[in-house]
C-alpha cells in the first residue's frame, strides 16, 4: 500500500482559464509539488514537431499519446503531496484527488490570455483554440466517456474572467482548508 505524502489537489479547466497559474501558486503556497500535464503534452508536441492543434489530432487517432501522460498524472496522484494542472485530472484520478478545483473563464478572455503568453494575434489563437477544444472535446468522450462540460465532478468551480490571480488562490484556499479539515487532513498542510 503507498502512503500519500500529502493532499492530491487538482486545478482543471479549458486552455487559458488559469489552471496553470492557480496550481502553481497553490503548489507554492501550500508547500506542494506541482505537476502541469500541460507541459507534457506539450513536450510530446516538441518531440514530434507539431503544434498543439495537430497534436490534439494525432491523438484522436493515436490513444497512446494520451495514455502516456494519464499513467503518469495518476502515479503523481497516487503518491500525494501534489497540486496537478490538468483539463481532464479531476475525471481522470477520481477519488485519488482530496480536492477537485474546476476554473472556468469567457472564452475572449481565454484567448486574450494565451495570446499574450504567446505573443500571437488574437483571431489566430481564437481559431485553434476553437479546433483544441473540439478535438479535446471528442477525444475525452471517445477514450473516457468523460463530458468535459460536465462540472459536477469539482468541489467548486471558479470564474478565473472575473477574479485576479490572489483573490482566485484566496477562494480556492479557502476551498482547500475546508474540504481537508471536513476530511480531516488539514494537518497535511504546511502554515
Amino acid at each position: 500500500m503507498i502512503v500519500k505524502r500529502g493532499p492530491t489537489i487538482v486545478v482543471s479547466g479549458p486552455p487559458g482559464s488559469g489552471k496553470t497559474t492557480l496550481a502553481r501558486m497553490l503548489a507554492e503556497r501550500l508547500g506542494l509539488e506541482h505537476y502541469s500535464t500541460g507541459r507534457i503534452f506539450r513536450s510530446i508536441a516538441e518531440e514530434l514537431g507539431v503544434d498543439l492543434v495537430e497534436l490534439s489530432r494525432i491523438a484522436e487517432k493515436d490513444p497512446s499519446i494520451d495514455r502516456r501522460v494519464d499513467s503518469k498524472t495518476i502515479e503523481v496522484a497516487r503518491r500525494g503531496g501534489v497540486v496537478i494542472d490538468s483539463h481532464l485530472a479531476a475525471w481522470l484520478v477520481k477519488d485519488l484527488a482530496d480536492v477537485r478545483i474546476g476554473v472556468v473563464a469567457p472564452f475572449n478572455v481565454r484567448v486574450l490570455r494565451i495570446a499574450e503568453r504567446e505573443g500571437r494575434g488574437f483571431e489566430e489563437v481564437a481559431r485553434e483554440t476553437r479546433l483544441r477544444e473540439e478535438s479535446e472535446k471528442k477525444r475525452f468522450m471517445k477514450y473516457y466517456g468523460v463530458d468535459i462540460n460536465d462540472m459536477t465532478v469539482f468541489d467548486v468551480v471558479i470564474n478565473t474572467g472575473t477574479f485576479g490571480p490572489e483573490e482566485v488562490l484566496s477562494v480556492a484556499l479557502y476551498v482547500v482548508e475546508l474540504i481537508l479539515k471536513k476530511q480531516k487532513r488539514a494537518t497535511l498542510l504546511r502554515p
